[in-house]
C-alpha cells in the first residue's frame, strides 16, 4: 500500500510542474498534497516543525513570485493597472487556447490591444506586451526553482 502512496506523491509533484503551464492546476496545492499524503498516510513522525515552517515560507514566496514578476515588468515598461490585471486573467484563459503557446500569446495580445487603445502608441503597446512575456517567463523560472527546492527539501527530510 505504501508504494501506491509514493506513486501518488510523485504524480502530485509532477502535476505541480504541469501547473506552471496550465495555471488552473494549482502548483502549490499539488506539492502540499504530496506532503500531506506522506504525513498522514506513510509516516506522521518524519517531517519536522522546521520543515513545515519552511514550506509555508517557500509557498508564500512561490505565490508571490508570479504576481511580482508580472506586475514588475508591466509597470517597468509603462503599462497600466488594467494591463496588469488583464495579463493575469489572459494567462489563465491562454492556457486553454492553443496550449502551450496560448499562455504566452493571449496575454501578449490582450495587453498589446489594451495598451494600444489606452495610449494610442503602437511601439509602446508592443513593448508592454513583450513585458508580459518577460514577466511570465521570469515568474515561471522562479516557480520551477522554488518548487524544486521544496521537493528536494522534502526528499532530504524523508531520507535523512
Amino acid at each position: 500500500m505504501e508504494l501506491l502512496w509514493w506513486g501518488l506523491i510523485i504524480v502530485l509533484f509532477v502535476l505541480s510542474f504541469v501547473g506552471i503551464i496550465y495555471p488552473l492546476i494549482p502548483s502549490i496545492v499539488t506539492i502540499w498534497g504530496g506532503f500531506i499524503v506522506y504525513q498522514f498516510l506513510i509516516n506522521p513522525n518524519e517531517l519536522s516543525l522546521w520543515f513545515w515552517i519552511s514550506m509555508v515560507v517557500l509557498s508564500a514566496v512561490l505565490i508571490g513570485s508570479d504576481i511580482i514578476a508580472n506586475s514588475y515588468f508591466v509597470k517597468r515598461y509603462g503599462g497600466s493597472k488594467t494591463s496588469e490585471r488583464l495579463a493575469a486573467i489572459a494567462t489563465i484563459v491562454g492556457s486553454f487556447i492553443f496550449p502551450p503557446f496560448g499562455i504566452i500569446l493571449v496575454p501578449f495580445l490582450s495587453v498589446f490591444v489594451t495598451e494600444f487603445i489606452l495610449q494610442k502608441d503602437g511601439i509602446k503597446a508592443i513593448k508592454i506586451g513583450f513585458a508580459t512575456i518577460i514577466g511570465f517567463l521570469g515568474g515561471s523560472i522562479a516557480k520551477v526553482l522554488i518548487q524544486l527546492i521544496m521537493i528536494v527539501w522534502f526528499i532530504l527530510a524523508v531520507i535523512i
